[in-house]
């Protein structure tokens, strides 16, 4: 390593081991064009973590950056580095690999690689093909072995990237590398998608060899949706389905450890393979079940299922209606609104709905054996407080890849972000995007300005999530107005003045486009901090400020009823069934109790009715009391 190499690792290694914590698995889908309102195709992405990625030879806190890897050209006879990744959910001694910056194993190299966006996964290339990923459990999760097994997930989405142009062409290269080289550490969804087709490849460890691995690759249906969310979802494998490929050890492997004989008709890959859902029951299948809710409301899905090998979601589904750009970031922006687990209502939501929630004892990814019931955990949203960035990738096939390919890319949770465009034909990215330093607060860096707004707005989120919404709509819409007429440009620059015209043009609007949003956004944060300091609504403009106060279902859940406003306090608790209803009556001095005995002699509904029209005398007085009801 150069020395500036030597500094930039180390500095990195400070973050992984000091700030990062483990990734907690993600949410993705693909819209297919047939079930697009411009026959674009999606394929889309959450990376929820902040764990630590490796690029090149350096460890770096990649969760948080958007980076940038050029085309290259390659002599022959060149070897191109596979690094191990801290991230594979592997009991590998991590920090061992990474200190040294030693590859875990080399593959012969192209004589062209392609230009590409990263982060902790390959994100889409110059020529459309893009990708997303999910983590998910696998009966085996071998650690990485320089003989046997030394591909995992995010290198392999990267290799795609650098060297293929279509979906299918992607999921072959990886099933080979698989073949070949060897899978390490968890269970991994990689999803891929040119302008015109897209693949979903699913793999695992398990060869009782340890060698190689195994994998299943299904395309998506034009016209369908696919989502997927930490649990598996290629079911039967059919030898032949000419919409399928899997590895050829595949049948052999699983009868000989036991997982599947051909009596038993089709081979489960899901049931053969895994254990189902990744965490705990619903962790992954109530997100399946929301976006799928939202997408097709007439298929009426229930959010309950039998067990965690369910077959009520389908691997893919026609959408009620095409979906639009601003569709898809809606899919991501979801805690389970207006469904059984929502996420905004109820006691733990506090008394201004926040979304988001400290994680207990079962919420991580702990073994999850088959029937287990846990002592409990919140469910787990699409859009999650521990997101790093997500993506929304758009390919377009009727224009020229440079320009056809954008990466709507967000820092921090979705449902606070705003989706930038950045160009697949884009030469260069935003120091604002590829740097990022989650050790030191810094308004140079983008992440730290989405990321703030979020944390600021848990403080009361009903109200300040209007007006996030209020600012993300307003940019957001304004790009997508801006989209047709900066692409036009684009278009006749490169028919008139070439390919490498129409980058710089498109670079220019990305990085210019891209640090005004910024701006605007720290801009928001001080306006949030401004309004809502000191847990009051502050408008200084016109000169007022209000004490909104706490919603009445909450002050009757925190047992606000109960005082202390009479000094009979504790038979007032001892009062059966009161209820909190934001009326207050006066009493004279020594006469609580009386109000206290009257209404343990009564039902409290027919004491309240008889308060209110005046058939019981309470003569006012300074002391008063809120009254309560029930029923």
């Amino acid at each position: 390593m150069t020395h500036l190499q030597l500094q930039r690792f180390f500095a990195f290694m400070f973050v992984l081991v000091f700030l990062c914590t483990p990734v907690m698995g993600c949410t993705s889908f693909i819209i297919t064009p047939g079930a697009s309102a411009d026959s674009s195709m999606y394929v889309a992405h959450t990376n929820d973590g902040f764990g630590a990625g490796v690029l090149g030879h350096e460890v770096v806190n990649e969760t948080t950056r958007l980076v940038y890897v050029p085309p290259a050209d390659h002599p022959p006879g060149s070897m191109r580095a596979v690094y191990f990744d801290p991230n594979s959910g592997s009991d590998e001694p991590t920090s061992v690999k990474e200190a040294q910056g030693k590859p875990l194993g080399y593959i012969p190299e192209v004589e062209h690689t392609y230009g590409y966006f990263t982060g902790s996964y390959g994100i889409i290339n110059e020529h459309q093909l893009m990708s997303g990923e999910v983590t998910t459990g696998a009966k085996v999760q071998p650690s990485s072995d320089p003989d046997k097994r030394i591909f995992y997930s995010s290198e392999l989405s990267n290799i795609a990237l650098e060297r293929t142009r279509t979906a299918k062409d992607a999921v072959t290269l990886i099933g080979q590398l698989i073949d070949r080289y060897g899978f390490y550490g968890t269970g991994e969804t990689l999803l891929f998608g040119d302008p015109k087709e897209a693949w979903v490849i699913e793999m695992c460890g398990g060869t009782p060899d340890g060698r190689g691995g195994l994998w299943v690759a299904q395309k998506v249906p034009d016209g369908e949706v696919f989502v997927t969310a930490n649990t598996f979802r290629i079911r039967e494998v059919v030898p032949g389905n000419p919409d399928q490929m899997n590895s050829d050890n595949l049948f052999k492997v699983a009868k000989e450890n036991g997982w599947w004989n051909e009596s038993e008709g089709d081979l489960d890959w899901l049931r053969t393979v895994s254990n189902g859902e990744y965490s705990h029951p619903y962790y992954s299948l109530s997100r399946v079940f929301s976006l799928y809710s939202r997408i097709a409301p007439s298929r009426d899905f229930s959010p309950y299922v039998t067990d965690t090998y369910s077959e009520d979601y389908p691997f893919s589904l026609v959408p009620d209606k095409k979906l639009t750009t601003a569709d898809a970031f809606a899919l991501f922006r979801d805690h389970y609104e207006g469904t059984v687990f929502d996420l905004t209502t109820g006691p733990a939501a506090g008394p201004f709905g926040n979304p988001y929630r400290w994680r207990g004892p079962y919420d991580d990814h702990n073994a999850f054996a088959s029937g287990e019931v846990k002592p409990g955990s919140w469910p787990r949203p699409v859009s999650a407080m521990f997101c790093g960035y997500s993506y929304i990738n758009q390919g377009r096939s009727w224009l020229p890849d440079p320009i056809g390919g954008v990466v709507w890319f967000g820092f921090a949770p979705p449902a606070e972000t705003v989706y930038i465009p950045f160009h697949a034909g884009i030469t260069g990215i935003p120091a604002e995007w590829s740097e990022n330093d989650r050790s030191t607060f810094s308004r140079d860096y983008a992440w730290w300005a989405f990321n703030y707004v979020t944390n600021w707005a848990t403080l009361n989120y009903n109200a300040m999530s209007g007006d996030i919404r209020d600012r993300q709509q307003a940019i957001e819409q304004r790009q997508f107005a801006e989209q047709p007429v900066l692409e036009e440009n684009a278009r006749l620059i490169y028919y008139k003045d070439g390919e490498a015209a129409a980058r710089e043009y498109l670079t220019r609007y990305s990085t210019a486009n891209a640090r005004a949003n910024a701006a605007d956004w720290w801009k928001l944060s001080d306006q949030l901090i401004v309004k809502y300091s000191n847990l009051m609504v502050n408008d200084f403009a016109n000169g007022t400020t209000h004490l909104t106060g706490y919603p009445d279902p909450w002050l009757q859940d925190a047992g606000y009823q109960y005082g202390p406003r009479i000094y009979e306090y504790e038979e007032l608790q001892d009062v059966i069934g009161l209820a909190y209803v934001n009326r207050t009556v006066y009493t004279t001095p020594g006469n609580e109790l009386n109000l206290i005995k009257t209404t343990q002699r009564k039902n409290e509904t027919e004491l309240f009715i008889e308060m209110i029209e005046g058939r019981i005398p309470l003569p006012a007085h300074n002391l008063t009391h809120r009254i309560m009801k029930t029923g």
